[in-house]
């Protein structure tokens, strides 16, 4: 077992350079081994490892297990917590184990609906809202029962769009009024939109609650960037980089490039704090990405 990881996400946020997280790849079958590998691969590149809550509801290895072995493999993990599959004492639960384990820093969402025609005909919980669950962890930090160096720091979603002139950012006023600190956004590759998003945060102050962590990921081909559209409405790749990718004689290598190149824009961006790398199943690209940006050193 490895040395124990200091909180390094949470110093990122408070250093001058961009934060870097990478997305664990966990298929159903992940073993300790293949997290280890992922592990010591992304550990010299990356801030943190994030874990992600059964994405598209297929079951895979629960959150709190896969930072448990993220943690033992020497690198800080962020787990994601959704409210879809869990009432209000599973995931009180939940935390409390996440919180025992070592775990520092978490993102808190209300999540989307199990799919429609999903094999496993599994039940739809919503017992809370995101703004319920973020106030359900932040009432652990504040329980006087709790050691101080066991609070954990609280992130919540964000959807990038374009803002309209009546767009105050209620819901994200409110949820950091309930403890979040940190937002991270859905995949976006739309550097112009995210200009125009970010401005309005900073107009509104919120800018001063919330740290911003943007989702990218290295695209591995045409196929998969239409794939993440039709799967995950929410995600923004303009056309021009779905024709770039089409066009390119390596799409892999040209996705990397794509990404490193977003990656040095949107650092630069007013107002974001870092960059998260959404993991197709191929982690050497993540780290590739991370390389060719140029925000790390070799």
């Amino acid at each position: 077992m490895h040395d124990a990881p200091d909180q390094s996400f949470q110093r990122a946020l408070q250093s001058e350079r961009p934060v870097v997280m990478a997305e664990l790849s966990l298929q159903r079958e992940a073993s300790r081994s293949q997290i280890d590998a992922q592990v010591q691969l992304l550990r010299p590149l990356a801030d943190a490892m994030q874990i992600s809550d059964i994405p598209l509801a297929w079951t895979q290895m629960s959150a709190l297990a896969a930072s448990c072995l993220v943690l033992e493999s020497g690198m800080d993990a962020v787990p994601v917590l959704t409210c879809r599959d869990r009432n209000r004492i599973a995931l009180t639960s939940e935390l409390l184990g996440l919180r025992a384990l070592g775990v520092r820093s978490v993102i808190l969402t209300r999540g989307h609906r199990v799919p429609k025609n999903h094999p496993l005909q599994a039940a739809t919980v919503f017992d809370t809202t995101g703004r319920e669950l973020v106030a359900l962890a932040n009432e652990l930090n504040e329980d006087e029962s709790a050691d101080s160096g066991d609070r954990m720091l609280i992130g919540t979603g964000a959807r990038v769009f374009r803002p309209g002139h009546q767009w105050r950012g209620e819901s994200l006023k409110d949820r950091s009024e309930a403890g979040a600190e940190f937002i991270q956004t859905q995949l976006c590759f739309d550097i112009e939109l995210l200009k125009e998003y970010m401005a309005r945060l900073v107009e509104l102050r919120l800018t001063w609650s919330y740290s911003v962590i943007v989702s990218l990921t290295p695209l591995p081909s045409v196929k998969t960037a239409e794939w993440i559209q039709r799967r995950m409405s929410d995600s923004k790749i303009p056309a021009a980089v779905l024709e770039q990718l089409e066009q390119a004689d390596d799409q892999r290598a040209e996705g990397i490039a794509l990404c490193a190149a977003a990656m040095r824009e949107i650092v630069k961006i007013p107002g974001v704090s870092g960059i998260n790398l959404m993991n197709t199943g191929d982690s050497e690209a993540v780290a590739e990405a991370i390389e060719a940006s140029g925000l790390r050193e070799p």
